[in-house]
């Protein structure tokens, strides 16, 4: 950790954090890891085994199926639920049994403009380097640092920016640092490439708009693989990464509420994300809510506990695919996940859509979606629509982008709790 943090070439690291595991968890977790090679198997949900007990747990033990009285025998009569119902009362959906030793909480704002708060614990967290292994494996790629290595740079491009050095105990102890590659961050301009050349990591991950930055930075250093996550990665930009790093570059289908879900493979299509979770049942509803047919596009639904604080239920993500079994192997097809969204300010300067999502998040907004059009004017669509709230939303715009021209008016939710486009753009 010494190493990461105190070297010469070193970021400003901003935050602290650590591990938070015990032996307990780690022993958790090396089983975690060696069932984790099994592949999802669709059939009749009824009859798989570990499904029926979260069922009957949910029922049993988390506020919102409880009132609804015991267990439907059919899963289809389980009903469904989304990120709105979450966003309003996510205690509803915490089990009345969890531990609360060692608790943590985050916020998420996603792509939907539903502020979110996630309970969870250090071995949910640490369970996301099992899922990266086991997407490591079907690029070819072995991830198994030894005690000593800088096993991972999560790497990310903000103004401001959680940052910190820990390192990873099921692996070796190897180190694990979150950076930001902003020039703020930094004393000057070529420290950046020094010191990712210095830290030799085995793996970087990140979102599109952070690794886009990452090829303005001219480091010698070839990771085994990187792994995007959190924003869709358009071809080009993967290419453009495996060009320059020569090595694998995995776009990663991920949620905060769930996990990672799924692997682009594109040795059998670019359109087709292999799913990677054994104990994560997949769903694909139509605008009823009856199951689709293999190879239909509906909505992505998803039931399991990969994070045990908050275990889902039917969870309807708001993001479209179909399931197909190609090759053997059952992947999610035709994704329409999130797409990273630029906004230039009023000097000709690009910022990313999290950055909007830092100005605005502090503020009493239950929604919001925002467009720019060609002409760089901007239209906010809030609720609740007020006019206090508009002033607010006004000088944190401008006080990001400068003075371009806002227009602000009422966002009319709508009310089955459907997934918003939060963030949109005329501009190329």
């Amino acid at each position: 950790m010494e190493k990461m943090a105190w070297h010469s070439h070193a970021p400003a690291f901003r935050n602290r954090s650590g591990h938070g595991l015990n032996a307990q968890d780690l022993t958790a977790l090396q089983n975690e890891a060696a069932a984790a090679a099994d592949w999802f198997e669709p059939g009749n949900p009824n009859r798989v085994a570990w499904l029926a007990a979260l069922k009957q747990r949910q029922f049993a033990h988390v506020p919102h199926f409880q009132q609804f009285g015991s267990a439907p025998n059919d899963w289809f009569d389980v009903p469904t639920t989304c990120r709105a119902q979450l966003a309003a009362d996510f205690t509803a959906f915490v089990p009345d049994d969890i531990r609360i030793e060692n608790l943590l909480c985050f916020s998420t704002s996603g792509s939907t403009g539903h502020p979110l708060k996630i309970p969870s614990q250090a071995r949910v967290a640490a369970r996301y380097q099992i899922f990266y292994q086991k997407a490591l494996r079907e690029a070819n790629v072995e991830f198994a640092p030894r005690q000593g290595d800088i096993a991972v740079l999560l790497l990310g491009f903000q103004q401001q920016c959680f940052s910190y050095v820990s390192y990873l105990p099921q692996f070796n102890c190897a180190g694990l640092a979150k950076l930001n590659l902003h020039p703020n961050d930094w004393q000057r301009d070529h420290d950046r490439a020094l010191y990712l050349d210095a830290m030799h990591a085995k793996l970087y991950t990140g979102d599109p708009i952070s690794f886009a930055e990452l090829l303005n930075i001219p480091s010698r250093h070839r990771p085994q693989a990187l792994v995007s996550t959190s924003m869709q990665l358009s071809l080009g930009l993967q290419n453009e990464l495996q060009q320059r790093f020569q090595c694998p570059v995995l776009d990663l289908y991920s949620m905060n509420e769930t996990g990672p879900i799924a692997v682009r493979d594109t040795n059998l299509s670019t359109a087709h994300f292999k799913l990677l979770q054994p104990q994560l049942w997949v769903e694909i509803l139509r605008p009823d809510q009856t199951p689709a047919k293999p190879g239909e596009v509906g909505e992505v639904t998803l039931s399991g506990a990969f994070n045990h604080c908050m275990p889902l239920l039917r969870y309807r993500t708001g993001d479209f695919a179909a399931l197909e079994c190609v090759n053997g192997r059952w992947c999610l097809s035709d994704l329409h996940g999130r797409a990273t969204v630029y906004f230039v300010d009023a000097r000709g300067q690009r910022h990313n859509n999290l950055e909007i999502t830092h100005a605005l998040q502090a503020l009493p907004l239950r929604q919001w979606q925002l467009h720019q059009a060609t002409d760089l004017r901007l239209r906010l669509s809030i609720t609740p629509f007020d006019a206090p709230l508009q002033a607010l939303c006004l000088q944190q715009l401008h006080a990001l982008l400068g003075p371009v021209s806002v227009d602000v008016e009422r966002l009319y939710v709508a009310s089955d709790g459907s997934k918003l486009l939060q963030y949109s753009s005329d501009l190329d």
